[in-house]
């Protein structure tokens, strides 16, 4: 018998509903209940490609009589946390103040009121490593409700407003660090190389995680030869040839328990590629152009693995299948042998470390650990026919691997994830090439803006033929910043618009000009416990930077002077927290020196497909804080832009200007790159 999860579009939800646990969504039926009955309310909060919500759930939610506890004692309320981030915030911040650490699945004991008085976040079915059993943090959970409701109120009373101040209070900055002078960022890239893992890449010890935004922010720091972009190249390179990356399949897994790469958590989250391909093609126009084919390849996953027949992206793919974590991508040598035979499997083990003895539960991840130039003089060919014969035999592993059973896809549409990938395909098309990238990007945005928006909102779900949930912060500033560089791809007005659109109705919902800051939920959300707001990256960037971003960007393009007050607010309020914790506001940073760093404006004057090929040099140009802009001048908004002025009548010509630095105009893309190349060589570094 279903419980009330059958009627959600969440796959997370779904995969509960069937549970004994008589399950409720989060919702005022849910909270109405508890206050009617006075009950306390167990909340689990997880996401589908979680592997270890998979193992609690298996252990305890699926076991009678875990669930008859728990339906006795408790209003048992489900939350997906990819839908709902605000309620996942206030929670797990909660129990990470509680027990010092957090993580999913969240399981968090709330009074009547919401307010949290216990929590943690796995437990297991039986007393184990010291940790108590699920039923008896059950038992305990509800005795202290009802039998020491001072102590529980008190307790959340206190928690609460740690909560609300934390909330409110921005970090003290200590250090005379200005974002003009530029010793903020230095500061930034000097405290990345403290922890620094010059043997491996990434940052720290095990396990280690991507951190693309703070990568994002060290590739803006100076020229291929700085250290803040060196870092990130050996970082994206190491990356590329271990584990972590699916090398048969395309794209990268979500984390890697290891320091070297190699064990990842085997879910695929469409963010992490999205990212990652983003800064894979940054690194690539800095002059890593090893890295190039490791974004195309990520992103060619993302459109065959994880697109909608609209074109929209889909979330995930879980870790486990057939009930293990990572079987799908796992292989034997007899396995390997078997698809490919004796002397292609011979070759295909030397290169991918492939072996008896496996790296990974007596299995082999696939991964690079040797130089494939001094394989290929090892083997007597060429490094061009190894690349080509381990291209062979990858795709006849990957065919082999799609007749097992695949791990399960989560199919809804987040607007905000959908940002990050809608903006790493526009950047992606004219830099690699690829024209097909910028066309998915421009599909994927038009049918985004046609379903998931409402009067002057956007929603954050699309799911099962639907779009609901209110958007959060994160989602204007991602498909806001999405559509600015579907602009920057092609000099089409209408993303122009889209994004000024995004901008002005964020600002209209979430800045507090009272408070002088943006708060992650509307002013007119639901009600919780506090309204959330936070200034650091997670996974994915805080909706506080990507929506500063956007208004930087816009501010520099359209001359928007109320954008750049509302920038500047929050960077001297976030001064201290970019000061004291730089690797954990990437994002922010890379804000920051997009707005206080001299920029690299590229302005074409024409019509968009006339100027096709001075678009594409315009694109293959790196620079670290670079504007491209222009269009047609018949259309108004393009004509409305303060780079404009004066060059109306200039069709077929390029304007470039390095600060307050303008160049000779360009006609054509051979004169246009020269022009770049030039400006290159004068920038000086960051």
């Amino acid at each position: 018998m279903p419980n009330r999860l059958a009627s959600e579009t969440s796959p997370y939800l779904l995969q509960h509903a069937h549970n004994p646990v008589d399950w409720y969504p989060w919702g005022d039926e849910a909270l109405a209940l508890a206050r009617e009955q006075d009950r306390p309310i167990l909340l689990s909060i997880g996401y589908s490609a979680c592997h270890w919500c998979h193992v609690m759930e298996h252990e305890s939610f699926e076991d009678d009589e875990t669930a008859h506890l728990m339906n006795r004692s408790f209003v048992n309320i489900k939350v997906d946390r990819e839908e709902r981030p605000d309620v996942d915030s206030i929670y797990m911040r909660a129990v990470q103040a509680m027990t010092g650490h957090g993580g999913w699945p969240l399981t968090a004991f709330l009074t009547p009121a919401g307010v949290p008085y216990y929590g943690g976040t796995y437990f297991p079915p039986e007393p184990r490593h010291g940790m108590p059993s699920f039923r008896q943090v059950l038992a305990a959970a509800a005795n202290a409700y009802h039998s020491r409701r001072d102590e529980v109120a008190q307790a959340g009373a206190q928690l609460a407003s740690m909560l609300q101040r934390s909330a409110k209070e921005p970090q003290p900055a200590t250090g005379p660090f200005d974002l003009a002078d530029g010793r903020l960022f230095a500061h930034a890239v000097s405290a990345a190389g403290r922890t620094f893992d010059p043997t491996n890449g990434g940052f720290g010890g095990a396990p280690k995680f991507p951190q693309p935004d703070f990568l994002d922010f060290l590739l803006r720091t100076g020229g291929p030869e700085s250290h803040g972009v060196s870092m990130v190249v050996h970082t994206l390179s190491r990356m590329a040839a271990g584990g972590i990356r699916d090398h048969a399949g395309g794209g990268f897994h979500r984390y890697s328990v290891d320091a070297r790469w190699l064990v990842p958590h085997f879910e695929k989250m469409l963010y992490d590629n999205a990212l990652l391909a983003r800064a894979l093609t940054r690194a690539h126009l800095l002059g890593a152009r090893h890295l190039g084919p490791v974004a195309e390849e990520t992103l060619d996953y993302v459109l065959e693995d994880l697109t909608s027949p609209e074109g929209v992206f889909y979330s995930a793919r879980d870790a486990d299948s057939e009930g293990e974590e990572g079987i799908f991508y796992l292989w034997t040598p007899a396995e390997v042998q078997g698809v490919l035979g004796r002397e292609d499997a011979r070759l295909l083990s030397r290169v991918y470390d492939v072996s008896e003895a496996g790296n990974f539960e007596a299995k082999n991840i696939l991964h690079l650990p040797h130089d494939l130039d001094a394989v290929a003089r090892q083997e007597g060919i060429g490094r061009g026919e190894l690349e080509g014969r381990l291209r062979e035999s990858l795709a006849a592993l990957k065919a082999r691997r799609s007749t097992r059973p695949e791990p399960f896809r989560d199919e809804k549409v987040l607007t905000s994830w959908n940002g990050f990938t809608i903006r790493a395909l526009a950047e992606a098309g004219p830099a690699l090439g690829r024209p097909d990238y910028t066309a998915a990007a421009a599909r994927a945005a038009a049918f985004l803006l046609e379903t998931v928006r409402r009067g002057d909102r956007l929603l954050r779900v699309y799911a099962a033929g639907r779009a609901h949930i209110d958007g959060f912060l994160e989602d204007y500033g991602a498909l806001g910043n999405a559509c600015l560089s579907l602009y920057e791809a092609t000099l089409d007005a209408r993303w122009l618009t889209e994004a000024s659109w995004i901008a002005d109705s964020a600002a209209a919902h979430f800045w507090s000009p009272a408070e002088r800051v943006f708060h992650d939920a509307p002013a007119d959300g639901e009600a919780l416990l506090v309204r959330p707001r936070d200034i650091m990256d997670n996974a994915t960037p805080s909706g506080n930077s990507l929506a500063v971003e956007l208004l930087v960007r816009l501010a520099a393009l359209t001359g928007a002077a109320g954008h750049g007050e509302i920038a500047d607010a929050v960077f001297e309020r976030e001064r201290g927290t970019m000061e004291r914790y730089p690797s954990a506001v990437g994002r922010l940073l890379s804000a920051a020196i997009a707005h206080a760093m001299p920029r690299l404006e590229v302005t074409l004057v024409g019509f968009p497909p006339e100027l096709a090929g001075m678009l594409d040099i315009a694109h293959r140009h790196a620079h670290p804080n670079r504007m491209i802009g222009g269009g047609d001048p018949a259309d108004a908004t393009i004509a409305a832009l303060p780079a404009m002025e004066g060059r109306l009548d200039r069709a077929g010509q390029a304007f470039v200007c390095l600060g307050t630095t303008c160049y000779e105009p360009a006609s054509g893309a051979a004169a246009l790159d020269a022009t770049l190349a030039r400006a290159h060589t004068d920038s000086p570094p960051s």
